[in-house]
């Protein structure tokens, strides 16, 4: 089995509510400095197989990533 890690953000331009909800309440709790905050997700996946990569990949054009308002990225662990 192979770690693969999957990262799923909004694409740039795309409206973050929830983003834009922490970062009024961090400036809310007196954390200034605080510019665009973006809310993703992270999928830890345990996959076999020879391409677990493409695997993954496949994953998100499926079901893990609307590949209309979001971006993602796949990395490989041991």
């Amino acid at each position: 089995m192979t770690q693969v890690i999957v990262t799923v953000m909004p694409k740039q331009g795309v409206l973050d509510p929830q983003g834009q909800a922490v970062a009024g309440a961090l400036g809310q709790l007196g954390f200034d400095g605080v510019g665009e905050v973006r809310i993703g997700k992270r999928i830890e996946l345990s996959i076999a197989g020879d391409d677990p990569a493409g695997q993954a990949r496949a994953m998100c054009e499926q079901l893990l990533a609307n590949a209309l308002i979001e971006d993602y990225t796949v990395e490989v662990g041991a």
